[in-house]
C-alpha cells in the first residue's frame, strides 16, 4: 500500500456509492457536530458582550437562552418539512432556486457558502480555544494548533463519509455524555443547595461593573448568543448521504441532533447563574472559557474535567467537519446549475465532491491566519450568512406548499411561513446588532460572490453558444498540416520526434535557432542522419530552417516563424511537434530548461484557430 492509500483509503469504485450511505448513528457526528459544539461556544459568545455589567450579566442569559430555544424550535419544525419536501436533498439554495427564482437561489448560495467558512474557521479556532484555557501557555501557538487541526480535518474528509463517521463517533459521543452529565450533576447540586451551590474550584475574580443594562446591548447579546443556532441546516444539505428510506434517516437524525442541542443550551443557560460564572476577556492573559469554570465549579479539576475539557476541544475542532460535509454538496449544486467551476461536480477518489474539500480548506485557512485563530474576533462575521440561508429557504417552502397544494398544505406553509418570519426579524436584529462589529464584512462579501457566481455562468454560456453546433461533421477542404519541428541538436529526442513528423505529413520544416557550433554540427550531420536515410526509405526530405537570432532570443523566432507560415497558408492547418525530455524525477526538471513550455504557451495563447500543439514524450530511464 503506498503513502496515498495511508493517508486517504484505497479508491472506491462508483457502484460501492450506497455502501458509503449512513444511519442515524453516524449521521449525529458528521452533520451535527456544528450544532451541538455550538453549546460549548454559543453561550459563551453571548457572556463576552456581558462582561462590562461585571456578575449582573449571567442573570441575562436565562432569558436570552429561552428566546434562542424557541427560534429554534420554530427552525427544526420548518426543517423537518423541508426534508419531507426534498427527499433528495433540500438546502436553501435548492428550494429558494427552485421556488424563489435564480437571484434569491444565488443570494442564499452566497449567504451559505459564507457561513460554512466561517463555521469551519469558528470551529476550530473554539476548539483551540478550550485548549488554550485549560493549559494557558499553548496561547502563544494558537495559530499554528488551528493550521494543525484544519490539515488533520481536510485528510479525514477526504477519506470518505463512513471514516469520517467512523472516526468523529467516539469524541462526539463522550462530547454529549460528559456535557449531560455536567448539567445533571450541577443541577442535582442546585437543587441540593436550594439554588445557591457552592462552587468546587474557586472562579476568577471579576472586575466591577464598568457600564448599565440597555435594549442595544441585550440585542447585540441575542445575535451572538444565535450563533448556537447554526449547522442546523447541515442534515437538508447532506438528506442523500442517508441510507434508504433518505428522509426517514435525515429527519430522526435532525430530531436528535436539535433535542439534546436544546437541552445544553438550558442546562448551561440554567448552571452559569447559579454558579454565578460570567466570560472572561478572550485573547487576554488569565482567559477562561465559560465551560471550564463550569466544569470546574461542578467538578473540581479531576478526572472528569480533563476528560471533558479533552472531548470540548476534540469535538469543537472537529466541528468544523459540518462544514467539510455540506459546502462541498453546496458547491456540486450550484456548479451543477453551472455557476461554479464544473471541477466540483466530481467525485474524488473515495466519492467525495475533492474540489470543494479542498477549496473550504483554503478559504479557512486564510481567514484563521487574518484572524489569528481568535474566536471572538470571528464570532461578529458570524451567523448573518446562516440566518440568511434560514429565511430563503423558508420563503421557498412556503410558495413550495402553495404551488402544489395537497393535503396538509395549508399547515405547512404556516409552519414554514412562521419560520421565514423569525429567522428575517433575527436575520436583521443580527445583520444591525454586528454591523459595525465585523458583520458589514459579510454584508460585502455576499453580493462579490453573486457577481462572481453570474459571470460563471456567463462565460459557460459565451463559450456553449460559440463551440455548440448541431451541424455534421466538415468534409471539405480537407489537407495534411504543414509540420513544424524545432530542434537544438541531433539526437535520440529528435528521431524520435521526426519519425512521429513522418506520419503526419509531406511537408515537415525543422526549426533550429542559430546559436554557434551546436549550429554547424547540426548542418554538417544533417546529410548523413536525416537526407541520406529519407531517400532511401522514399520519404519526403523535411526542410532545415535556420533561424537568425542576433539578440540570442530562443522562443520568438520559433513562435513568429509559425505566425506567419499560417499568415502565408490561409487554407493549411499548422502542427508544432514539440520534442519533450520527460524525466524520472521531478527534481531533475531544474536541470534543464523550459523552453518547450514556453512555446506551447505563446502558441496555444495567440487566439488562432489553424495551429495545433503537441508534444513528442521522450521517456528518461532511471
Amino acid at each position: 500500500m503506498n503513502i496515498i492509500d495511508t493517508l486517504f483509503g484505497r479508491p472506491l469504485a462508483t457502484e460501492e456509492e450506497k455502501a458509503e450511505r449512513i444511519g442515524w448513528f453516524k449521521g449525529i457526528p458528521i452533520f451535527g457536530l456544528d450544532a451541538l459544539s455550538s453549546a460549548a461556544y454559543g453561550p459563551e459568545a453571548a457572556l463576552t458582550l456581558l462582561i462590562p455589567l461585571g456578575m449582573a450579566g449571567s442573570r441575562y442569559v436565562w432569558p436570552i437562552t429561552i428566546g434562542i430555544v424557541i427560534l429554534l424550535g420554530i427552525v427544526y419544525f420548518s426543517y423537518r418539512q423541508t426534508i419531507a419536501a426534498y427527499p433528495q436533498g433540500g438546502g436553501s439554495y435548492t428550494v429558494a432556486t427552485e421556488n424563489l427564482g435564480e437571484g434569491a437561489g444565488l443570494l442564499a448560495a452566497a449567504a451559505l457558502m459564507i457561513d460554512y467558512v466561517l463555521t469551519a474557521a469558528v470551529g476550530i479556532s473554539a476548539g483551540v480555544g478550550a485548549l488554550v484555557s485549560a493549559v494557558p501557555s499553548l496561547e502563544p501557538h494558537t495559530l499554528e494548533l488551528c493550521l494543525a487541526i484544519l490539515i488533520l480535518i481536510t485528510i479525514i474528509n477526504l477519506r470518505g463519509v463512513q471514516d469520517t463517521g467512523g472516526l468523529f463517533l467516539v469524541p462526539t459521543y463522550i462530547f454529549v455524555l460528559c456535557l449531560l452529565g455536567l448539567i445533571a450533576i450541577g443541577l442535582f447540586k442546585t437543587v441540593a443547595a436550594g439554588g445557591h451551590p457552592v462552587p468546587v474550584v474557586a472562579l476568577p475574580k471579576l472586575s466591577g461593573a464598568t457600564a448599565t443594562v440597555s435594549a442595544w446591548l441585550l440585542l447585540r447579546t441575542f445575535s451572538s448568543g444565535c450563533t448556537a443556532m447554526t449547522g442546523v441546516e447541515a442534515v437538508s444539505n447532506g438528506v442523500m448521504a442517508f441510507r434508504e428510506p433518505t428522509d426517514k434517516y435525515a429527519k430522526l437524525t435532525l430530531s436528535i441532533i436539535i433535542g439534546i442541542l436544546i437541552v445544553m443550551l438550558l442546562g448551561i443557560a440554567f448552571l452559569v447563574p447559579a454558579y454565578g460564572i460570567a466570560a472572561t476577556d478572550p485573547g487576554q492573559p488569565g482567559y477562561d472559557s465559560v465551560l471550564s469554570q463550569l466544569l470546574a465549579a461542578v467538578s473540581g479539576r479531576g478526572i472528569f474535567y480533563w476528560l471533558s475539557i479533552g472531548s470540548i476541544l476534540v469535538v469543537l475542532s472537529l466541528s468544523a467537519n459540518t462544514a467539510f460535509a455540506d459546502f462541498p454538496r453546496l458547491a456540486r449544486a450550484i456548479a451543477q446549475n453551472g455557476c461554479l467551476p464544473h471541477a466540483f461536480v466530481l467525485r474524488g477518489r473515495r466519492l467525495v465532491f475533492a474540489q470543494g474539500i479542498y477549496s473550504l480548506a483554503l478559504l479557512t485557512g486564510i481567514l484563521l491566519i487574518i484572524f489569528r485563530g481568535v474566536t471572538d474576533r470571528l464570532i461578529p462575521l458570524y451567523a448573518v450568512g446562516a440566518f440568511l440561508a434560514f429565511t430563503l429557504s423558508q420563503a421557498g417552502m412556503v410558495m413550495h406548499w402553495k404551488r402544489h397544494g395537497g393535503t396538509g398544505s395549508g399547515r405547512s406553509m404556516f409552519v414554514n411561513g412562521l419560520g421565514a418570519l423569525a429567522t428575517g426579524i433575527t436575520t436583521a436584529v443580527v445583520l444591525v446588532a454586528k454591523f459595525i462589529d465585523g458583520a458589514w464584512i459579510t454584508v460585502l462579501l455576499i453580493p462579490l460572490l453573486i457577481v462572481m457566481m453570474r459571470s460563471v455562468k456567463r462565460h459557460y454560456g459565451l463559450v456553449g453558444l460559440e463551440i455548440n453546433t448541431t451541424k455534421p461533421v466538415d468534409t471539405m477542404g480537407l489537407h495534411e498540416p504543414i509540420v513544424l519541428l524545432p530542434l537544438d541538436r541531433w539526437s535520440l529526442v529528435a528521431d524520435k520526434a521526426l519519425r512521429y513528423a513522418w506520419t503526419l505529413s509531406k511537408e515537415i520544416h525543422v526549426l533550429h535557432v542559430h546559436f554557434g557550433e551546436e549550429t554547424q554540427s547540426l548542418c554538417r550531420k544533417w546529410g548523413e542522419m536525416v537526407e541520406k536515410p529519407a531517400l532511401a526509405a522514399g520519404l519526403p526530405l523535411p526542410k532545415l530552417i535556420v533561424l537568425d537570432s542576433p539578440y540570442r532570443f530562443i522562443v520568438k523566432p520559433i513562435v513568429d516563424y509559425a505566425m506567419q507560415l499560417q499568415i502565408a497558408h490561409p487554407d493549411r492547418n499548422i502542427t508544432m511537434l514539440i520534442p519533450e525530455l520527460v524525466e524520472s524525477h521531478w527534481w531533475h526538471y531544474l536541470l534543464h530548461n523550459n523552453r518547450p513550455e514556453a512555446i506551447r504557451a505563446l502558441l496555444l495563447f495567440n487566439g488562432n484557430q489553424r495551429i495545433t500543439v503537441a508534444s513528442i514524450p521522450y521517456h528518461l530511464r532511471a
